[in-house]
């Protein structure tokens, strides 16, 4: 009886790894807008147009950019921008280029993960507890990548589920 309550509890906990890893390797392609990209730097003043928006095939954001996301809000199904004084899903903390020479999904996903793992460890001690916070890195599928897009975002959150906690301002 022990033995196999103790292979359900693995089940149980590799399918929840699996779907975790899923989650960040196949995000849903849906055509962001995204707010432009910071300036580059220059020695000359800023002029009075805007930087272009980068319009790229798959969920990308700004730092500091709320969003909700349909893996963790399901009345939605891409990824879309929301006011941070309003209730939503997580929220953009660092923008990061994929390396080149990665070849499937898995190594996107994994890629993007390190790329975000210090802008979060550096962001969830700014918050000062409160937590659990999750990393919910943004970015292309393998077919966008081949196209030369290397795009991605590093968010964090609050809840990595739907009906979980959302943020309602502001991370520090």
């Amino acid at each position: 009886m022990e033995q196999g309550r103790r292979r359900a509890a693995v089940a149980v906990v590799a399918a929840v790894v699996l779907a975790v890893v899923l989650a960040v390797v196949l995000w849903p392609d849906g055509g962001h807008r995204a707010a432009p990209p910071p300036p580059a730097p220059s020695s000359a003043p800023p002029g009075p147009s805007p930087s272009p928006v980068k319009n790229l095939p798959y969920p990308w954001f700004t730092p500091g950019t709320c969003f909700d996301h349909p893996q963790l809000s399901e009345v939605i199904t891409r990824a879309e921008e929301r006011p941070c004084e309003q209730q939503h899903d997580g929220e953009a903390i660092a923008d990061v280029l994929l390396p080149e020479g990665l070849t499937s999904d898995v190594q996107i996903g994994r890629a993007m993960r390190e790329l975000c793992a210090a802008p979060l460890a550096e962001r969830q001690q700014r918050q000062g507890g409160g937590g659990p916070y999750y990393g919910f890195p943004l970015g292309p599928y393998l077919q966008y990548y081949k196209q030369g897009m290397r795009d991605a975002t590093c968010t964090m959150t609050i809840s990595n589920r739907q009906h979980g906690p959302r943020l309602t301002g502001h991370l520090r």
